[in-house]
Order: C-alpha cells, then structure tokens, then sequence
C-alpha cells in the first residue's frame, strides 16, 4: 500500500483566511516607507499601532481596535522622536505601555489614555539612551514586569529595567555585524539572534554568554534573516539560500551544528517575518512586499515543518500586525488575526477554523499567556526564571481597566500617570501631592527636558561639523580653481 496520497491528519488543515469588509479597515494612512526591515505594526487586545510617514522626526499612531474607517489627517500621533522609527512593540503585561525604537539612537516608552489619544503625544514616560547608532528591535520581555531589550545598528543588546531606566545588561563583541532579529525564549531565561554574519546564536543574556551558535551559516543567502524560539526550546529560521530562494528551517537549541530539518520556499525577496503562536505550534510567514500569508504546524514527527495552507489576496503587504490570542473571537474559532498595511490603509485579516459545534472548541484554545507578569524586574536580573502565567479562553478574554504598573523603588512608569481621555470631572479642590512625589515628579520631568535638550544639541552640533567640513571642501575647490 502506498502511503504518498494518505494526507496528514490537522486540526488546522482547514483553516482559511479571509479580510474584513472594508469599513472595517483603516484607511486614509501613510505607512512608512523607511528602509527596515521590521512588521511596522504592533497589536493588542486594545490598540492598534502603526508606523507612519512623518516630516521632521519619527511618528507612529495609535488608534482603539473599534476606531475603523477613515483616519483624519490631522489624528494625533505619539511623536517624540528625533528621526523616523523602526520598530514598536505593546508591553505584554500592560495593554496602555508600548515601546518604540528610533533612527535617533533611542528607545522610548509611552503610556496611551485609556480611551485612546486626544492631542499629540511628545513627552515619553522614560527616554532610554545607550545606543551609538539607530535602534531597530524592542522586545519585551514575555514574563517580568518592565524588562525591555534594544538592539541596535551598533551591533549591541541592551537590557533596561524600564521602572528605573537604568541599563542593566549590556550584549557587546557578541555579533560582528548587524543583528537582523532577537526572540526571547518561552520563559525569557535565554535569547535567539540572527546576524548579518549568517549566523545564528543562542545567549544566557544574564551570564553574558552564547550558549551555541550555529557552525555553519544558517542560511547562505546575503538577504536578512530571521530566528525565533519556538515552545519547546527549538529554533525556526527563515532565510535565503545561495540561489537566493527563500527558506525555513528547524534547530535543536542545544546542537546548532545541522538543521532538523530545511526547506526550500520560492524566489521571491521579501524577507520573512515569522509570526507564531505556540499555544498550536502554527507558524505564520508573511514576506514584506508579498501578497500571501503562508502557514505551517510544526510537529515531532518528520519532515518537522509540515504546509498548512496559503492565504493570497491581490495587494502587496508593508508590514503586519499580530494580535495576541486573548485578543481574538474564540465564539468565531478565531485562531489568528492580522493586520495587514497596504499604501494607505491597514486590513484586518481572520484565520478560522471552520466547525459546526457553537460550544466552545478546547483543542483550539488551550490556556495561552495572560497580561500578569510571573515576576517582577529585580527577581529576573538576580537570576530567577518564571513560565508564563496561562489563563483559560473559555468565556472570552476581557481586558480589565487600567491596570496600574507596580512601583519598585523609583519605578517611573508609575511616577507621571497617564493622561486621561475623558477630563469631564466635577471640580473639586486639588489634594497637594506629597512632598516626596512631587520633587519626583520635577525631578523626573527637569531630566527629560535635559534630555531633549541634548539631542538637540547633538543634532545641531552634528549639522554645524558638516557644514564646517562643506565649506573646507568649497575653500579646496576655490583655491584649485584660482591656481
């Protein structure tokens, strides 16, 4: 008996995508079009964050899930940075904190109203400076509270505790040249790079050590790649081949010497942007300048990376949002949800399972990730490891309000609240802040205007040496000319 023709039994074999009606979009928005190759679009149960085209610095904007339609020109943007940004990321702990990495060498943290934004946003919550070059990853931490990693073109990995804005772990002479990506480990205890080197490298962040690196290049192509920890502690890549055709492949974490397991995709050039959910073990690749979705289960049994289905529309994509598994419609058998950028516009797309029972499908929804941190900053840096704290799908997620961020010593996430949305409130006399918070609060707001302060001296400075060296070379070419 032949086994060729028996198909692989899946779950997820029948899963479909299909895009949402097109009032149900956002349109009317200038993506970027800066050169760099992250999602440009970052997700929660609450907000949908955009990177967008901004004259004169770096913007992005934020807008409530319901908020569809068209965007006014004139909707206020968190608009803080000095030059375009590169790459933001949701606190996954806190649905209103969102984190972004900027072309003028800084990482700064916003905290977003409640109701979302009613003026522009300028004065981040902390500025987190230590980069020499433009900053391209942010990644939280998926299990202590207020742990943000950057890398940067500077070829170095930071680790902040963002409740103290201090530095606290810093990654140099580990990558000889640009990091194309960084993934942190189900329980954050260990980190995944891809490197422009080809190599891919596995880091104990608190030990300063890479614990295996690939022998080999992963993938012998010179387009970027892409590598990120799966659940059970095994690495996916994607890549290019020496032909230039793109590629996936499977690592044991352990032994980065030979692949489980490499496949060859198609010829395209898009980079591809992993997006995986490991409560299903199905990885998403989406290729920047693509028009498709492809989806894989990766299971123990070979070939390991086994092709689930494709979802194609006509548009290329510029970047893709990827919303958290709370933040989806379990009554729908809702499994995934993208938020794909157009030119002018960004498109939710739903992946279902097709079932015929309204009861609620267990298989589909294990328990995945809640929003409470397993540990907080402090208890992670002195070396202490937490999984994620699961909560169960069955009557849906529902976001609670605001949830306040722990105060661990001076954590200054907590020590300028956020602004509030609705400001219709009866007038009552002001209770004077104690004496304690409000130098905190001066404090606080004297070093973010020296900040700022600085790099714009900085920049000025920058402008004035070449212009000097303009003029040198004009006094060259003159004094040539007049001999």
């Amino acid at each position: 008996v032949s086994f060729r023709g028996i198909v692989r039994q899946s779950k997820f074999r029948h899963v479909f995508g299909q895009a949402v009606r097109n009032d149900q979009c956002y349109d009317d928005i200038r993506v970027s079009r800066v050169t760099w190759d992250s999602s440009f679009c970052a997700v929660n149960p609450k907000f949908v964050a955009i990177i967008i085209d901004a004259s004169g610095g770096g913007a992005f904007l934020v807008l409530p899930l319901h908020k569809t339609g068209r965007i006014d020109k004139v909707y206020p943007t968190v608009c803080g940075h000095t030059g375009p940004v590169l790459d933001i990321e949701w606190c996954p702990h806190n649905d209103q904190v969102i984190a972004s990495g900027s072309e003028d060498c800084t990482v700064m943290v916003w905290q977003i109203p409640e109701n979302g934004l009613e003026s522009p946003l300028s004065e981040p919550v902390v500025v987190l400076e230590g980069h020499s070059k433009r900053v391209g990853i942010v990644s939280w931490h998926p299990t202590a509270r207020n742990v943000l990693l950057s890398a940067g073109c500077d070829n170095q990995i930071i680790i902040w505790n963002v409740g103290t804005g201090e530095a606290m772990i810093n990654l140099e002479d580990m990558h000889p040249d640009v990091i194309f990506s960084v993934s942190w480990s189900r329980n954050g205890s260990l980190l995944c790079t891809a490197c422009k080197d080809k190599k891919v490298r596995v880091i104990d962040p608190r030990k300063n050590k890479i614990v295996a690196v690939s022998e080999d290049k992963a993938h012998e192509g010179a387009r970027p790649m892409r590598a990120i920890f799966l659940a059970d502690g095994n690495i996916f890549t994607t890549g290019f081949s020496r032909m230039s055709e793109r590629q996936l492949a499977l690592w044991k974490s352990d032994n980065m010497d030979e692949p489980i397991c490499v496949q060859e995709m198609d010829s395209s050039n898009g980079v591809l942007l992993p997006f995986y959910d490991p409560d299903t073990n199905v990885v998403y690749l989406c290729g920047k300048g693509d028009s498709s979705i492809r989806y894989f289960e990766i299971t123990d049994e070979a070939p390991y990376v086994h092709y689930l289905n494709t979802f194609s529309t006509k548009e290329p994509q510029r970047g893709m949002g990827y919303m958290p598994k709370r933040g989806l419609d379990v009554n729908k058998c809702e499994i995934a949800r993208f938020y794909k950028l157009h030119e002018r516009k960004c498109e939710p797309i739903i992946m279902t399972v097709p079932r015929k029972s309204d009861l609620f499908q267990d298989d589909l929804y294990p328990d995945t990730a809640g929003p409470d941190p397993a540990l907080e900053a402090e208890e992670w840096f002195a070396g202490k490891n937490g999984s994620p704290i699961l909560i169960s799908l069955k009557d849906g997620y529902v976001s609670s309000k605001s949830r306040d961020l722990k105060v661990i010593k001076s954590n200054v996430l907590e020590s300028k609240p956020a602004p509030k949305a609705e400001s219709i409130m009866p007038v009552q006399k002001p209770t004077p802040p104690p004496p304690s918070a409000v130098s905190l609060y001066h404090i606080h707001s004297f070093m973010l205007l020296q900040q700022k302060v600085l790099r714009e001296f900085k920049s000025l400075r920058d402008r004035v040496i070449l212009q000097d060296r303009r003029i040198a070379r004009l006094e060259e070419q003159v004094a040539k000319v007049a001999l």
